[in-house]
């Protein structure tokens, strides 16, 4: 009798073992995960009109996700820069920035519900490869959501060129991520 009941509590602690294996290896029904675009832009250096190429071509990477209640908004930006910007490098402008918004989709013009600016992109911009190109990631933006509404990434970069006499030009726009 006693060899029974030692086999019985075995197969129950192995049954549950054996299930909570099974629940940690399955996937969740709906994990959570960025829904992102990617845009592309080429920019022209104002303030240099040498013999070499000085065109910047921009890719941007607008995400959005939607878990536990809040929006989460972020941006990469890709570059390949002039093979010449190592060598100006930190002549090439006095200031760069990305703007991250998360925006609340609605009929009409999107509302802003939060922004926040990303200066760090001017020293990566001023510190490519060798070759001219390089990236950038922002920090993340949370915002609470609210019930039955629909949120987007969205975004732009302003530059201010060093040596044009000018402060930021006209922002640079890319496409929003889909809407989460």
């Amino acid at each position: 009798m006693r060899t029974f009941k030692r086999s019985a509590t075995t197969a129950v602690i192995l049954a549950a073992l054996a299930s909570t294996a099974a629940l940690a290896t399955a996937a969740p029904a709906s994990a959570a995960s960025y829904h992102c675009k990617t845009s592309s832009h080429t920019v022209d250096d104002p303030s240099y009109s040498g013999p070499d190429s000085d065109n910047w071509d921009l890719d941007v990477t607008l995400c959005a996700m939607r878990s536990g209640g809040y929006i989460y908004t972020t941006a990469t930006v890709y570059w390949d820069g002039p093979y010449t910007a190592k060598n100006r490098n930190t002549y090439t402008f006095n200031n760069a920035k990305f703007q991250v918004q998360t925006k609340k989709s609605v009929s009409g013009t999107d509302p802003v519900v939060k922004s926040a600016a990303y200066n760090g992109l001017e020293y990566a911009l001023e510190h490519s490869s060798s070759h001219g190109n390089g990236s950038y990631s922002t920090g993340t933006l949370k915002y609470k959501a609210g019930t039955g509404s629909r949120y987007l990434a969205d975004g732009y970069i302003q530059l201010d060129w060093s040596g044009d006499g000018k402060s930021y030009l006209k922002p640079i726009l890319f496409t929003a991520s889909p809407v989460v």
